[in-house]
């Protein structure tokens, strides 16, 4: 299989890092969809945590790009960052990466996606996003 977006990995920290395991694969021998997709909701409201300083919910999947399957055995990391912060909502951006094949590594960009998360209170209703420090 020719690899289309070989590349390497951001220079951050990244919000998660999971390998795929054969209980996440589909009867194709790929990965779910909706495994990665848990995935970057989890990375994503890590990044939206830290923001709103609390609790958060998402509320939105704004955008979702699959962009190359991931396999069993790869290294998915999931970098998140906050591009943009209203009253009560946080919308962060997840890039997905997986590296593969250890004895001639590979990395490559599978999916990137963009989801609304909204801060909330004590009761779970939402609240104001603080300010930044």
């Amino acid at each position: 299989m020719k690899i289309k977006n070989k590349v390497q990995l951001p220079n951050q920290q990244p919000a998660i890092r999971v390998a795929a395991m054969p209980k996440d694969a589909n009867a194709g021998g790929s990965i779910f969809g909706g495994w990665i997709m848990s995935q970057v909701d989890i990375a994503g409201s890590i990044a939206a945590v830290e923001r709103a300083k609390g609790k958060v919910a998402t509320v939105a999947v704004n955008s979702f790009e699959f962009h190359e399957p991931v396999f069993i055995g790869d290294l998915i990391s999931c970098y998140a960052d906050v591009i943009r912060v209203g009253h009560t909502s946080i919308t962060v951006k997840v890039e997905v990466y997986a590296q593969r094949n250890p004895s001639n590594p590979q990395t490559v960009k599978v999916t990137e996606a963009e989801l609304t998360f909204v801060a909330l209170d004590e009761n779970r209703r939402p609240r104001q996003v603080p300010a930044e420090n």
